[in-house]
C-alpha cells in the first residue's frame, strides 16, 4: 500500500502535523496495523521498530527515530484519511 489515495483532510493534516511522506510510506511497510472503529492504525509498535531497524540498518534508523511516533488511519476503501502523532499508547481490544 502506498499514499496513492490521500483525502484532502489527510494530506492538510500532514502539512498541519510536520509528517514527511517518508514516514507515511515507512509506515506502510514497516507499520504494525490495528481494525479499530472500521478503519485500519498504522503505527509502530516495538516489533515494528525492530522490522524498520532490520531494514534501514542503523543509520537508517537514526534518521527515521524522530518518526517512530506517528500514527495514520486508513479507511476501509484503502484511501488515507488522516496522520498525527501518538501522545498515548493505542489499546488492542
Amino acid at each position: 500500500m502506498s499514499i496513492d489515495r490521500c483525502t484532502r483532510h489527510a494530506a492538510r493534516r500532514m502539512r498541519a502535523r510536520a509528517i514527511p511522506e517518508a514516514a507515511v510510506e515507512l509506515l506502510f511497510r514497516f507499520g504494525e496495523s490495528l481494525i479499530q472503529a472500521g478503519s485500519e492504525v498504522l503505527f509502530f509498535d516495538h516489533a515494528a521498530r525492530r522490522r524498520l531497524a532490520g531494514a534501514l540498518g542503523r543509520e537508517g534508523t537514526r534518521a527515521a527515530e524522530r518518526w517512530l511516533d506517528a500514527y495514520l488511519v486508513v479507511g476501509a476503501d484503502g484511501a488515507l484519511i488522516t496522520a498525527g502523532w501518538r501522545t498515548r499508547r493505542l489499546r488492542r481490544r
